[in-house]
């Protein structure tokens, strides 16, 4: 009987330790700093909705309270309407120091009729370049969707409405780097990016059109907080490669038929003297597999 006690006690601590290391849900105002903006960060709904606002001053963001260390970041994002060229939406992870990783996904506004860029990077040891960015198949000022980053050990998925769009595996086998040991937090900015983000620069930002708004809800976090889960992060979310079922890779091949404008690993004039070492066809794994 007193075993049985032990067994028992020691599963509560077990599932105990289990649950505060992992963060479920989400709020803007619990989970959130404001990172700068002052005002022109404006949570809603008892911390369930939040506008960011530029304006000719500054742009606005805020910025997670805990590291993590793997796991699933959501959130529902209507983007800057009408003329939004020169502006940056940004939801991102990203570590801190100067070998930093980082995941990105981001917004680059364009002129009004003309569609938005969805712009990914991934950043692992301080090595970025390796920039996907597409059009979306609907308008994104619309109506709220979800945007999505899934990151684990082993793999690392950018998802729009539950669709994959990108997949990149952890190659590190093969000598490339991969973010697999840095906490990172999550960002959610609106900045002035008119230097490059429209047509490399080429149309700025019309302040006459000022403010700008961006609004999100819905943030979900089914995550590792690093400084609580230690050791047990390293095995968050599963250990799997096999990630993506038939229906999900259809989806994806359909996106990366039709709605991708720029691929690292097709750019033969940027690598003229050769592609990534990971692009090379001898070192590409079946993303899908």
């Amino acid at each position: 009987m007193a075993s049985s006690r032990c067994g028992s006690v020691s599963l509560l601590v077990s599932v105990f330790l289990a649950i505060t290391t992992l963060a479920l849900g989400g709020n803007f105002y619990e989970d959130f700093d404001n990172l700068f903006g002052d005002v022109r960060v404006d949570i809603k709904d008892a911390g369930q909705s939040m506008t960011l606002t530029m304006d000719q001053y500054s742009g606005s963001g805020i910025v997670s309270k805990n590291e993590y260390l793997f796991g699933r970041f959501d959130m529902q994002i209507k983007l800057v309407p009408g003329n939004s060229a020169g502006t940056v939406t940004a939801f991102y992870l990203s570590s801190q120091g100067e070998n930093h990783d980082e995941i990105d996904i981001e917004f680059l506004g364009n002129l009004t009729g003309d569609p938005y860029l969805l712009s990914t990077n991934i950043y692992a040891n301080g090595v970025g370049g390796r920039e996907m960015q597409y059009y979306l198949w609907f308008d994104p000022t619309e109506d709220f969707h979800t945007y999505s980053i899934d990151w684990n050990p082993n793999r690392i998925i950018i998802l729009v409405d539950d669709i994959p769009i990108r997949v990149m595996l952890n190659r590190a086998s093969i000598g490339v780097a991969f973010p697999t040991s840095r906490p990172m937090r999550l960002y959610t900015t609106l900045w002035n990016g008119d230097s490059w983000a429209t047509r490399w620069g080429a149309v700025k930002l019309d302040l006459s059109n000022a403010p700008f708004v961006a609004s999100f809800k819905n943030f979900n976090a089914n995550a590792c907080v690093a400084n609580q889960g230690g050791a047990r992060c390293k095995r968050f979310n599963g250990g799997k490669s096999s990630i993506l079922g038939q229906e999900s890779k259809k989806k994806m091949q359909g996106v990366l038929s039709k709605w991708v404008v720029y691929d690292y690993c097709r750019d033969l004039r940027r690598y003229a003297h050769g592609l990534p070492y990971e692009c090379r066809k001898e070192n590409q794994f079946d993303q899908f597999q």
